[in-house]
């Protein structure tokens, strides 16, 4: 029976892969591994203290007696101490998880849909300078291992994963909760929509982190999936156009009509009195490597660095006095944990929210070898929203409704 090695347990993405692997009995023995102990209490898990940015030294101490978001010196480091420790040698594939930045997604707007065999972005730079994507060093790091040891290699590339693993607050689940809930108790209960207009509008894919777990198990064994790169999202497409009505109506919010009123666009004020944001960005559009093949060459668009905006911009918001006195009445009435507030991603939501361009991906490669998996992109927010009330992060949202 195989065992299996999860790196960084404690994550929102590696503990719904523990999950996953306890519930299937063809997995005798589960080594999380983490600075902190995620507090597993199954006999089949054996946790493994380890901070990847040990030395290979730390590391292979760490690794005795075991046989089964980091960057490229951190995967060379420990992929060298599994070799140290011979461990490597029974490995049969090793799972890497990256994500859609692998398209260049957070610097401008790229071709739709993404596909795993588009053109890495340092191969299409002709002459452009973009930021560079430590991803595909990962990859380079995993393949070359791989084919040292005889073992087989798989990246996947979740979107804007969904879910909750405990003391772990980069979520954007758990961001967007945070804005509904405060906003229900300011007055008039609004929900203005913190990002651009163009935002609103456009369209995106989100991941389960569960769904993630199964694909990841799934892509361990599949016939075929060995040393491939896999999109991996709910399976549908989802807007805020749709998404977010539905958020006012959960929280018990009302959306503002206008929901823009100054445009919503680069350039223009904040919502009412809120403090707006434009960030323009440091490269020309990603576009710009395909304008030829698009027929845009001529199109002044592309000669422009992309930009984003925020008619409500979410650090100033959090910031705010009456924004951190609502929070205060939520969290002493209810017993929330103020780490979640403290420690919030609203700069996640500034690239998320504020943005101009979609961000969606094809599952067709995974489909064609046999994954059928799916999930509801709003079912899968609902339960990551429960999920955070039942662990104080979030008010439980019906006494809330009827508190205020």
């Amino acid at each position: 029976m195989p065992s299996a090695i999860v790196t960084g347990a404690t994550g929102i993405a590696g503990s719904a892969i523990v999950d996953q692997l306890l519930k299937d009995p063809s997995y005798e023995r589960i080594y999380s591994f983490s600075r902190r102990d995620p507090g597993y209490d199954d006999p089949k898990i054996k946790h493994v203290a380890l901070d990847l940015q040990g030395s290979v030294q730390e590391m292979v101490k760490s690794f005795k007696g075991i046989s089964a978001e980091v960057n490229e010196k951190l995967l060379s480091n420990f992929l060298e101490a599994l070799e140290s420790t011979g461990a490597a040698k029974r490995i049969k594939r090793f799972i890497l998880t990256c994500g859609f930045k692998q398209y260049g997604v957070h610097i401008g707007p790229a071709e739709q849909r993404l596909l795993e065999g588009d053109p890495l972005l340092e191969q299409s730079r002709r002459k452009v300078s973009w930021p560079p994507i430590f991803y595909y060093d990962q990859q380079r790091i995993l393949a070359h291992a791989a084919k040292r040891g005889g073992w087989e290699w798989v990246a996947t590339l979740p979107e804007n994963v969904l879910g909750y693993a405990p003391g772990n607050f980069m979520n954007e689940a758990m961001a967007l909760g945070l804005y509904c809930v405060v906003s229900k108790i300011l007055p008039g209960s609004e929900l203005p929509f913190p990002g651009s207009k163009a935002n609103y509008f456009t369209f995106n894919c989100w991941t389960s982190a569960n769904l993630h777990a199964k694909f990841c198990l799934w892509a361990a064994k599949a016939p075929g999936a060995g040393n491939q790169i896999f999109n991996v999202m709910n399976g549908d497409t989802e807007s805020f156009q749709n998404l977010w009505p539905r958020l006012a109506s959960r929280f018990g919010c009302r959306i503002p009509d206008p929901m823009f009123p100054h445009g919503g666009t680069p350039g223009t004020q904040g919502f009412k009195a809120y403090d707006s944001s434009t960030i323009r960005l440091q490269n020309i559009p990603l576009l710009k490597s395909a304008a030829a093949a698009l027929g845009l060459s001529a199109d002044p668009i592309l000669e422009n660095p992309p930009t984003l905006f925020l008619q409500i911009d979410p650090e100033k918001w959090a910031k705010r006095a009456d924004v951190s006195t609502a929070w205060a009445i939520l969290r002493n009435k209810y017993g929330l944990d103020q780490r979640a507030w403290e420690k919030a991603t609203w700069s996640f939501l500034t690239t998320t929210l504020g943005r101009d361009w979609s961000c969606v991906g094809s599952m067709s490669k995974a489909r064609k070898l046999g994954w059928t998996g799916y999930a509801d992109t709003w079912e899968e927010l609902e339960e990551t929203f429960q999920v955070l009330e039942r662990e104080g992060v979030l008010p439980p949202v019906d006494q809330l409704k009827a508190d205020f």
